[in-house]
């Protein structure tokens, strides 16, 4: 089976940098967008999880969505981050989205409220047919308190705009079982199971650690869909500590910290998150060496 990739291979969920008295450094937008691009992006989503999408305003998502376009230009896809636990909040932002000239939307399984497998894909509907850009849905239970299930995903994805998923569930079994019956386009939403993920059928990755080994997952993906797993084995064998290192506290915490580390403008983190403490950052330090990465 060839599933063709919607979105490319190669896409990083960013971070919102923030100055120390909360304001989105804009200046510091464009840095890293511009970054990303030059380590082997295809795409970029913002507005995420690891965006703090839930402490932005729909105001600054609309501006980061315009600031990181205009950075990148028309050839990078820009995804963006349109869920939410209210449906006609979802639909609303899903249409902000469009406006401001996203490429495709983000949107996450309604979460807290815990709702049925019928009232997440009644959700998931409403907001694909509210605009005319492709959906990547985004499965993470984790987080949300409740998975999309296998028969919800394989009837969604008959959905003509509902194109692609995010897979952060964990399940690689119940992920292969999808892939085989629907050939929903998958892009891992773990890093630590990118390789496991192409492994049963993945199309690429919406990552974290794009941030700080972009290059080698950019080689990763060549390598493994040119049929050399053996060299896939070794970079993903080789970005373990990195994969574990970002994720020891919270992964926008760790993630800015890390940048911050490389030399690059990371920012602080806006309230209920805390940046990294210097003991985080000792251990950030010693987990992104093991995997290569230059830092201070």
């Amino acid at each position: 089976m060839t599933i063709t990739p919607p979105f490319g291979r190669l896409l990083t969920a960013m971070v919102t940098p923030f100055t120390k008295d909360g304001a989105i450094d804009w200046a510091a937008v464009e840095t890293l967008a511009a970054h990303l691009v030059a380590n082997g992006h295809e795409g970029i989503v913002v507005n995420g999880t690891t965006g703090e999408a839930p402490t932005t305003k729909s105001s600054e998502k609309e501006e980061i969505i315009r600031v990181v376009r205009s950075t990148v230009g028309s050839s990078i896809k820009v995804l963006s981050g349109a869920g939410d636990n209210e449906t006609e909040y979802s639909i609303n932002q899903a249409k902000r989205t469009e406006k401001a000239g996203a490429d495709g939307l983000l949107v996450v399984t309604p979460y807290y409220n815990k709702p049925p497998q019928a009232g997440i894909e009644a959700h998931f509907r409403a907001v694909a047919d509210a605009t005319d850009l492709p959906m990547m849905m985004y499965d993470i239970p984790g987080r949300t308190g409740v998975p999309i299930e296998p028969d919800t995903i394989v009837r969604l994805a008959e959905h003509p705009r509902i194109v692609a998923l995010k897979d952060a569930k964990g399940d690689v079994a119940s992920t292969s079982w999808v892939i085989k019956r629907c050939g929903i386009p998958v892009y891992s939403g773990d890093d630590i199971l990118n390789l496991p993920l192409l492994s049963v059928g993945a199309v690429g990755f919406v990552s974290v650690c794009g941030h700080t080994v972009g290059r080698d997952l950019r080689e990763l993906l060549d390598t493994w869909f040119a049929g050399n797993q053996k060299r896939a084995l070794e970079i993903h064998q080789k970005l373990l500590p990195v994969y574990t290192g970002t994720f020891r506290t919270q992964g926008a915490i760790l993630t800015k910290a890390a940048l911050t580390l490389m030399g690059l403008p990371g920012g602080h983190t806006r309230l209920p998150l805390v940046d990294a403490t210097e003991a985080q950052i000792a251990q950030l330090r010693e987990d992104l060496r093991a995997g290569g990465v230059a830092v201070n």
